[in-house]
């Protein structure tokens, strides 16, 4: 806890310290860790092939630095609580030996079913233990995790799969969220048609739902278990990895519709993800910690798995959802495991919040000291009402701005030190150095400005690749504005030069803190058989922050609109998953293009945040006359 920020003369000393000599800093930080063998130089950069190394030539194990180091002193402590989707069904805990335990028990299975170092693993898992277990399991034998939500199809697995060139996959027969049953093992099946390079499923037990089993490729997860007990459960030393060694790949959606695989390595992550935990929530030796995110996000990578537990903090997991069996649910929690820090969407603040205080009344909250949201920026009555009735007003309230490529949060309060306002993410966190720029690439300096947000100097934990594709990293994140990596956000930096994000200016949605690329839900609708073309924008959605707004040329849809939409949606979910399925679907004959043909989105964005008179100039478009009936047909649109 060396580095724990206690006052705000302490930030700004820090800060100051981070910008001048980054390299001392963050030296400074990481020697904190458990090395095999020290670093020779802390960072080597540039911003234009990119390439970036951070401890380069340090040898290390993540895991050794999440488990086997707190072993003498936490051994006995409580490193996981797992509470499952059914509130009757029985918490479980792990201590951080028994923990260790079982990383080195299932790093054995790994092994034994061909896993090698370097290899790459896909993890499409339910919120259970298993889930942590397996994911530090690869870590420790230095094969590469990459876990895919268990809300996305088979297809978008698949595509997740061939791209990493997985040789094994980790599932279960199925999983649990709210009221629904999900399939996941059957999900699988039909992914692994399309993907050669697996050569092994391993299956975990959980919704005893019947599922096929195929002889020679696939086998249960407590089979592969007996046989390592068969062993006597021996040690599984860690392997000695590089500090620039791959740890993970987390696809995440880009402007075009292909996934990004974004890769993380061990050291950088490692120390920005603990140093972020550490700051950012104030984290005190002995707290819980209760991050309702999934880890199949970047948010439950670094602040469920890696930050807490480089921490010797206690984490929590949460199997289901905030609304069942009913939306005290999550109040419920926090009093049962006396939680002390609350991080969680701001989609879920606002859906709470409209159901009502009753949820909330007669629930002892008074264990929290202090509350973060992630995934969007809050806005103002979501933040007032989570610092009133959650916070009873005596919470800090971290509001934090990051991205699965920076690999931990950037721009944020700090609990207890920065001093906040609604909306706003604040200042950066040391080591983060941003600039505002026009469209030019020109930086805009001074408060009281807007612009692109842009990062001009490396972190530790930043993107380093996207997975077999280095030029795609280039184009994406350095290749807009020359020697800086650019976050795809607008920016506001107020009077105070405190920043408040105004959401994304590239083709990229942002529903319920995930982000979801226009061109593959458009790419999903145009598979429906009657589609001709389609475009998708974002819209203002009381509950999600931005909704999918889907405008459609499709023939034969007058037979019966409202099933069509039904087939669309239907359509979407079964190549990409439920989380990408458009919220409105509006039938058009035609859509805005200016004659070299480009679908012209602004126009698009326009109608669907209901602004109808302003739509700009529309004379260089090829037939402006279909503006006008897009506008008029938007009042009478329905939910997809």
């Amino acid at each position: 806890m060396t580095h724990l920020i206690r006052s705000f003369e302490e930030y700004q000393a820090a800060y100051r310290r981070s910008v001048a000599d980054p390299e001392g800093f963050w030296g400074e930080v990481a020697s904190d860790f458990q090395w095999r063998r020290p670093w020779d130089r802390v960072l080597e950069w540039n911003f234009t092939e990119p390439a970036v190394k951070w401890f380069a030539g340090g040898k290390l194990n993540v895991t050794e630095n999440c488990l086997d180091r707190h072993l003498a002193e936490r051994g006995d402590q409580t490193a996981i609580l797992w509470e499952p989707n059914d509130p009757e069904e029985h918490y479980r805990k792990f201590t951080y030996r028994e923990l260790h335990a079982k990383v080195s028990q299932f790093a054995h299975v790994l092994r034994n079913n061909g896993v090698r170092k370097g290899d790459r693993v896909c993890l499409y898992l339910p919120m259970v233990p298993e889930l942590a277990i397996a994911v530090l399991a690869c870590a420790r034998m230095g094969a590469i995790h990459s876990v895919v939500f268990g809300g996305f199809s088979a297809q978008s697995i698949a595509d997740r799969i061939r791209d990493a060139g997985c040789s094994l996959v980790i599932t279960a027969d199925g999983g649990f969220r709210g009221s629904k049953e999900i399939p996941l093992k059957s999900v699988i099946d039909d992914a692994l048609v399309q993907c050669p390079s697996v050569r092994k499923t391993i299956v975990l037990t959980r919704s005893r739902s019947p599922v096929s089993m195929i002889k020679g490729r696939d086998a249960w997860w407590e089979d592969e278990i007996k046989k390592v007990e068969t062993m006597g459960n021996p040690d599984f030393p860690a392997e000695e990895m590089d500090a620039e060694d791959p740890l993970f790949i987390l696809y995440t959606s880009g402007s075009t519709g292909k996934p990004k695989g974004v890769v993380h390595t061990g050291a950088g992550y490692l120390v920005y993800a603990h140093y972020t935990f550490v700051n950012v929530f104030g984290y005190q030796p002995g707290e819980v910690h209760f991050c309702t995110a999934d880890i199949g996000w970047i948010t439950g990578h670094s602040y469920i798995l890696y930050g807490p537990l480089a921490a010797g903090a206690t984490t929590l997991l949460f199997e289901g959802v905030p609304t069942w069996p009913d939306a005290g649910r999550l109040w419920e929690v926090v009093q049962k495991y006396r939680v002390n820090i609350l991080y969680t969407a701001p989609t879920a603040i606002r859906s709470l919040m409209g159901f009502g205080l009753e949820y909330v009344q007669g629930k002892d909250l008074s264990s929290l000291t202090k509350l973060g949201s992630v995934g969007e920026p809050i806005n103002e009555e979501a933040w007032h009402w989570f610092d009133e009735h959650i916070g009873g007003g005596r919470c800090p309230i971290v509001d934090t701005w990051w991205q699965t490529e920076t690999g931990g949060i950037m721009i944020s309060p700090i609990a207890g030190v920065t001093p906040t306002k609604p909306g706003y993410a604040t200042l950066p966190l040391p080591g983060v150095q941003p600039l505002l720029v026009d469209e030019n690439g020109r930086e805009i300096e001074g408060n009281g400005v807007s612009g692109n947000l842009c990062l001009r100097f490396p972190w530790p934990g930043m993107i380093r690749t996207t997975y077999g594709d280095h030029e795609r990293c280039r184009l994406n994140y350095f290749a807009t504005y020359p020697n800086l990596y650019f976050t795809g956000d607008g920016c506001l930096r107020d009077q105070d030069g405190y920043y408040r994000i105004t959401g994304r200016v590239d083709d990229v949605l942002n529903v319920s803190g995930h982000r979801i690329g226009t061109a593959e839900v458009e790419n999903a609708i145009n598979l429906y058989t009657d589609v001709v073309e389609s475009a998708v924008v974002g819209y203002p959605h009381g509950v999600k922050g931005q909704g999918i707004y889907a405008y459609v040329v499709c023939i034969n849809h007058q037979r019966d609109e409202d099933l069509t939409r039904r087939d669309i949606a239907a359509t979407v979910t079964r190549a990409i998953g439920a989380i990408a399925r458009p919220d409105k679907i509006q039938f058009v004959t035609g859509l805005p293009k200016t004659r070299s043909g480009k679908i012209m989105r602004r126009i698009l964005r326009k109608i669907a945040e209901g602004e109808t008179t302003d739509l700009g100039d529309t004379s260089t478009l090829l037939d402006p006359a279909v503006v006008e009936e897009i506008r008029a047909g938007v009042l009478v649109t329905k939910g997809g």
